[in-house]
């Protein structure tokens, strides 16, 4: 046991905070008077009827001062002895206890995930803020969008990660000789079919490959034979799937945990633990084994794959392909007959990809399993695959492994060899426009006598460490410039350095000081769906060209003068056409087709990656910057969505915009770049070499190699295959609301629900101590305060014991974490700002998008991360629990019909009315601590209800009503008003969804127990 003096100070700071309170209160109601020496000889003032009684300020003596500190020591000791225990106490170490065993094991688990969540979402915080600068606004609370986005996709990952590690399932054998068999199987969601499979099985011993382009269903499939399709996603199954011998359609994969190991996209994202090896253990925790023998088994798995310098560090601090390592060493920790691993190559460097596949080659030909692999990279894994099927037009064939290294582009050498990497279009592909290669570079060097980017001795620092050092390059109009190097070499730095510069020499545009508020250099960055702040394409799109119209003061299609002369006209006379149109462009889309007005009605994070990324650049080039900085621009993608996004980049270069792209790809470098500038160690090379560009953009919009156009297509597909399309990455359910109300609706023992009226009528009889009293016999009204003190917290373990199995989700669990965690952040930024708090936003939203539990979960839950992490563990804290989550609760039990605007301003009803409850309840159980006794408006034991309540309604106007909870009335409708909508949309995209077959009662979904649409 250590002491944390961290802890300790917010304690002392309370306890003194609330002795200068008690005295101020006294000397303000005529309760400082007495004998010695007149400090403030101030006038007796009382109110008029019906508070006659009360009587303000009065001569303050020193006698009566000091007798008002002396009464409130009893109360500061108090505070400052849970200071203490709170600092001797791990807490955080004793929550993740109760989460392996015990009758609050699943909201101690909760809050357990939401503690190693703090930390990233400061990240997503610190992304949000910066891509909002790129895109030339000021933070505020739109912020708080994207934020949520990004959380809310991290919950998603980690209840797959808790549901596949084995959260609250029961361990299934398996069958070691056949892990793999389909017959007759199609998944998919809604009414819209996304793979079949006629006739596949898979052996032991052998590494099969799953290929396919983005949107073919390869991620689909994947999470079908990991059980997450239909389990977790809310998608359809049909066919016979049998998994180790078990029927996939039946058996959850929480309870094949033990036998099927999945690595899933993106794997930090999913990390549910602050080390890395507690992350590696984690199946081993929720299993129960012996900690001894987890930590030998975490030892040997780390041996393997070869990451035991990293076990004791921070999961959030790893890169990209040491992510991979530590995910694939979480998969194999139970030594699992099959593993599945989903794109494992697409965020690495060459020798990064060199040690995976070297990994994964051992794993199924050293160490006998069925390894799985879904990959765009085919070439990289030529070399090891025993067997590969194809996914084309949503139909899985058995396709040769010889024809994996059919792309004609150079090998590169990696640390263990070479490695073939591909890039299609750039070796099959030239312009087709009549000109010859070398004609653009010629162009563009023609284009202007001086290069419109100059960079000269630019050095980036964060904190002590350079990343950047003396940095020069210079990039003329139309020129794309390409900076290749390994993960962590310098580039996103660079590119950050001058996209915000400050009037900075180092950096200039056109001859003069670049200054990022000008908005003469654009950046899209790597985390590009951070830009996004709206709840549909159309109105990001919007939006822009508000914004460009009112940075240039040019109307629509009209000319400007000077910078703005950009905006209105191209050379020739063309005029610009809005961001909408260059979106579809760049996707080779009609801009008045159905199938670009379906985009344009969509959430812009449920676009395919590739979309995603044409849209980003759409939105950052609309009021047409001199210069375009890309960030890792093809990250993710397959072969045909890394040909639109390049286009698009090359049609920016042909438009007279200077390029540079960041990329640890040398193969698109080759294809795209006049120019590539090799950084390493933060350090900028000369150029090393000069080419013309081997790529060509479409010449007629929607134009592929099948010659059947995109937009032909779009306008032709039934409606809901685009669900098919969207980014594999995140799935979302898509049933109908109708269906997931009826699937999701748990059925709860009634004996549970009366429990739970039961303990929060305790909990509102704790409150309101101060008039229930009157009920009490007189020799014990001495005792009530203490018998309140006792009942709440007592109250709120009865609570969440009765809520735990609501928790057993993997899915509701994760939600209420990231939740807690975002609420926890927001109540810590806000402490001390008299009311000026986004809380209630979050706690109104959350209960009103996922119900009346939900709601109670998250405002406790958020109440208790803030104050273990702050330090403010107290007797207060049942009560504030109680206080938030009965604000979430409400929220969950207004009208559900309601939506659109009217839906807004009835949240804004709601929010004011909960204001001022909140404030009054808390006042009630604390106003006579606070006051004490001896003034005018103390509390009177024994005394009728109205004189209590009289003096009570005083004391809270004065100290409260008027300023705090005004201040958080005003706050809440401002916050709702802003980031209402698009906050709901985000949290219905990502409601649980419980799975398509039946379920215990443990493990169905909490957040739409209680309300309909």
């Amino acid at each position: 046991m250590s002491l944390r003096p961290s802890a300790l100070k917010p304690a002392a700071a309370l306890a003194a905070g609330f002795i200068v309170v008690r005295v101020v209160y006294r000397v303000l109601f005529h309760g400082a008077d007495g004998g010695g020496l007149v400090l403030l000889p101030m006038p007796v003032l009382r109110l008029p009827a019906p508070f006659a009684h009360v009587e303000l300020l009065g001569p303050a003596t020193l006698d009566g001062v000091w007798t008002a500190a002396v009464s409130a020591v009893p109360i500061a000791a108090t505070i400052l002895a849970f200071g203490v225990l709170n600092a001797l106490v791990d807490v955080p170490r004793l929550i993740a206890r109760g989460a392996r065993r015990g009758p609050l094991r699943g909201v101690a688990r909760m809050l357990s995930i939401a503690w190693a969540t703090l930390p990233a979402l400061a990240d997503a915080v610190r992304s949000a803020r910066f891509a909002r600068r790129l895109r030339g606004e000021r933070g505020g609370v739109r912020v708080l969008a994207p934020v949520l986005e990004r959380t809310l996709e991290r919950a998603t990952a980690v209840a797959a990660a808790l549901e596949l590690r084995g959260y609250a399932g029961s361990a299934r054998e398996g069958d070691c000789d056949h892990p793999v068999e389909l017959r007759g199987v199609s998944a998919g969601f809604a009414a819209s079919p996304t793979v079949a499979v006629d006739d596949v099985s898979l052996g032991t011993g052998r590494l099969v490959l799953l290929a396919g382009p983005t949107g073919s269903g390869k991620s689909t499939l994947l999470r079908a034979l990991a059980g997450l399709h239909s389990q977790v996603d809310g998608g359809w199954l049909t066919g016979r799937m049998r998994v180790v011998g078990l029927d996939r359609q039946t058996v959850p994969p929480r309870d094949t945990s033990r036998t099927v190991g999945v690595v899933l996209q993106h794997p930090r994202d999913a990390f549910a633990t602050e080390r890395v090896r507690d992350e590696v253990g984690l199946a081993l925790e929720l299993r129960g084994v012996a900690p001894v023998i987890a930590e030998a088994r975490v030892a040997e798995v780390a041996e393997r794959v070869g990451i035991v310098e990293l076990l004791d560090r921070p999961v959030r601090g790893l890169s990209a392909g040491q992510a991979t390592l530590v995910a694939i060493a979480a998969a194999i920790v139970e030594q699992p007959i099959l593993l599945l691993v989903d794109e494992p190559l697409a965020d690495l460097d060459i020798a990064a990809r060199a040690r995976i596949v070297a990994l994964l080659d051992a794993l199924a030909h050293e160490a006998g399993m069925c390894v799985v692999v879904a990959e765009h990279r085919t070439a990289a894994l030529a070399g090891i695959a025993d067997e590969v099927l194809l996914i084309s037009e949503g139909v899985v064939r058995a396709d040769s492994v010889s024809e994996l290294g059919a792309d004609t582009t150079p090998p590169e050498t990696g640390a263990s060899g070479p490695i073939r990497t591909e890039w299609p279009s750039a070796a099959s592909t030239r312009r087709s426009n009549g000109r010859a290669e070398g004609e653009t570079a010629a162009a563009s060097a023609a284009a202007t006598a001086r290069a419109v980017l100059e960079v000269r001795g630019l050095t980036v620092r964060h904190g002590d460490t350079v990343a950047v050092a003396d940095a020069a390059l210079a990039v003329n109009a139309g020129q794309i410039v390409a900076l290749t190097g390994p993960n962590g070499a310098g580039k996103s730095s660079l590119l950050a350095a001058i996209a915000l510069a400050d009037s900075d020499d180092a950096v200039q545009v056109g001859g003069r000081r670049a200054d990022w508020r000008d908005r003469a250099i654009a950046l899209v960055p790597d985390a590009s769906d951070d830009l996004f702040v709206r709840d549909t394409v159309a109105a990001e799109c919007r939006h822009a060209d508000r914004a460009a119209r009112s940075a240039h003061r040019v109307a629509p299609r009209g000319t400007g003068s000077g910078r703005g002369a950009r905006r209105g006209a191209l050379a020739g006379g063309a005029s610009v056409p809005d961001t909408a149109e260059r979106f579809a462009a760049l996707l080779g889309l009609d801009p008045h087709g159905a199938g670009f007005a379906r985009r344009l009605a969509q959430h812009p994070r449920d676009l395919s990656v590739g979309e995603r990324r044409c849209l980003a650049i759409a939105l950052q080039t609309a009021h047409l910057p001199r210069v375009l900085l890309i960030d890792e621009p093809t990250r993710g993608l397959d072969a045909a969505a890394r040909d639109l996004v390049a286009g698009s980049i090359v049609a920016q270069a042909d438009a007279g915009t200077a390029v540079v792209l960041a990329t640890h790809e040398a193969e698109l470098a080759a294809a795209l770049a006049d120019r590539v500038l090799p950084i390493e160690g933060g350090v900028v090379e000369q150029a090393q070499h000069v080419s013309s560009r081997r790529f060509a953009p479409r010449s007629t919009p929607g134009e592929h190699k099948s010659g059947t156009s995109r937009a032909q297509r779009d306008e032709t597909q039934p409606p809901g295959v685009e669900r098919a399309q969207r980014d594999e990455t995140s799935p979302r359910p898509d049933a109908s609301r109708a269906q997931r109300d009826e699937t999701s609706r748990p059925a709860r023992p009634s004996w549970r629900t009366l429990a739970l009226v039961a303990a929060n009528l305790a909990a509102a009889t704790a409150f309101l101590w101060p008039l229930v009293a009157i009920a009490v016999p007189a020799q014990a009204h001495a005792a009530v305060p203490y018998i309140a003190l006792a009942l709440a917290p007592v109250a709120v373990v009865l609570v969440l014991a009765l809520l735990d199995g609501s928790v057993r989700s993997a899915h509701t669990l994760a939600l209420l974490a990231v939740l807690a965690a975002i609420g926890a952040a927001i109540r810590i930024v806000g402490t001390g700002v008299g009311g000026v708090e986004a809380l209630f936003v979050l706690l109104i939203l959350a209960g009103r998008a996922y119900g009346p539990r939900f709601g109670l979960l998250v405002g406790a839950a958020s109440i208790l991360l803030s104050a273990v992490v702050w330090g403010g563990v107290g007797p207060w804290l049942p009560f504030q629990m109680f206080a938030c989550g009965w604000i979430g609760a409400g929220a969950g039990l207004l009208p559900r019909r309601v939506r659109g605007w009217a839906e807004i301003g009835m949240l804004c009803a709601y929010g004011v009315v909960g204001s001022y409850a909140f404030g009054l309840i808390m006042n009630m159980w604390f106003w006579p601590f606070a006051v004490g006794a001896d003034t005018s408006i103390s509390y009177v034991p024994g005394g009728s209800v109205g004189e209590n309540l009289a003096n009570f309604l005083v004391y809270s106007l004065v100290t409260s009503t008027l300023t705090w909870d005004t201040l958080r009335a005003v706050t809440t409708v401002i916050g709702l008003i802003v980031v209402g909508r698009p906050v709901l949309a985000a949290l219905r995209r990502a409601k649980p969804v419980a799975p398509a077959s039946a379920v215990e009662p443990d493990h169905t979904v909490l957040a739409t127990a209680s309300h309909r649409p």
